[in-house]
């Protein structure tokens, strides 16, 4: 599954979070790689962190979910969040309190993302379902 967004999708959180500097870097990102998470993911990692190989058909983005998968599935509050913007999409502080949570959790487990990257993972899972990510997208 290589989950991609519209361009109204990317403009629509451009305009959620027009002063979020590592939102709007994320997006444009995503603008440049034609929506698609997976790519924008990898950009975004490389220019921060260098180019990283795990080997042929390995994702960068799904070794990260696979590691933080069960705090976020697992987690009420997060999860919560993540079904509350579903349920309110124009409301940026719950999409920059996800972000937030998303940062937090990956730092607990050693996974050095900031606001562009968890930008784009909490994209990632928006696009495909927080129920679909947690129940059908397992290793």
């Amino acid at each position: 599954m290589n989950p991609q967004l519209t361009i109204a999708e990317i403009q629509e959180i451009q305009q959620l979070l027009p002063d979020d500097t590592q939102a709007q870097q994320a997006l444009t990102t995503l603008q440049q790689n034609n929506g698609y998470l997976e790519a924008s993911f990898d950009a975004v990692w490389q220019e921060k962190f260098g180019k990283t190989d795990f080997g042929k058909g390995k994702s960068l983005l799904q070794l990260t979910l696979d590691e933080i998968r069960t705090e976020i599935c697992g987690d009420d509050g997060l999860r919560g969040k993540i079904k509350e913007y579903t349920s309110n999409p124009s409301s940026a502080s719950l999409f920059n309190s996800i972000i937030g949570s998303l940062v937090a959790v990956a730092a607990v487990h050693g996974i050095p993302i900031d606001g562009a990257i968890a930008t784009i993972v909490v994209l990632y899972i928006l696009k495909i379902g927080i129920n679909v990510f947690c129940k059908y997208t397992e290793p």
